[in-house]
């Protein structure tokens, strides 16, 4: 009896597949299905041929965004949680290096691109949310400023993932370039600072966070 899908197995295709992508590999139905121990005929069952595969590696790359968004707490302080998501963000990028330069490879069409705007609403909502708290100036178009935070990022994240900027280098400029950007929004310096440098505490990018002589901890990073 011929064995029921599996996610394990579809989540391997996927993720062998943008791998030899982002290695510019030639990919063939054989040799993909050989590296993860299928048939070839998985490719039909689970993708309905080639075509299918490479659309639902985009596709993957955006709902996986998209749930690791929404680990990010609903903070009480909205422009903390603006950095979070720009946190989560670079850390998805990193931790799938080839899923993500997939996800913007227009090549090949997304079965349903709501879920590209499912992973974008939440900048939206967050810099609509400090914008209410009066964090941000009324004057704030936040759908504007999601793209000018997501564009940020996303070229960071790119520079890092093509080998160009290290991970530290990462770690390093994105949090002076978020509180850059949430001042030029309205928010006060030193609140910016603040709620950038809590969010950036906690990535699992790197340790931002240095013990100085005396045991004490003090930001490496933190923007003057």
């Amino acid at each position: 009896m011929p064995r029921p899908p599996s996610q394990e197995t579809r989540r391997a295709l996927i993720d062998v597949a943008a791998s030899r992508l982002a290695r510019r590999e030639v990919v063939t139905l054989r040799s993909l299905a050989s590296a993860v121990g299928v048939s070839t005929i998985a490719i039909y069952t689970y993708f309905d041929g080639m075509p299918g595969l490479w659309a639902s590696v985009r596709q993957e790359g955006f709902e996986r965004l998209r749930e690791r968004l929404a680990l990010v707490p609903q903070y009480r302080d909205p422009v903390r949680r603006l950095a979070a998501l720009g946190v989560a963000y670079a850390e998805h990028g990193v931790a799938h290096p080839a899923i993500y330069r997939a996800m913007f490879d227009t090549t090949a069409e997304l079965f349903d691109a709501r879920s590209a705007t499912a992973a974008f609403q939440p900048l939206i909502d967050g810099a609509l949310a400090a914008v209410g708290a009066g964090r941000f100036a009324r004057s704030v178009d936040p759908a504007g400023f999601a793209v000018r935070f997501w564009g940020t990022g996303h070229g960071l994240v790119s520079l890092v993932v093509g080998g160009v900027l290290g991970i530290d280098q990462l770690v390093d400029h994105a949090p002076k370039v978020a509180i850059a950007l949430f001042i030029a929004a309205g928010d006060e310096p030193q609140r910016a600072r603040r709620s950038v440098n809590a969010a950036w505490r906690s990535t699992t990018l790197g340790n931002p966070l240095a013990v100085d002589q005396h045991g004490a901890l003090s930001e490496r990073w933190s923007p003057k």
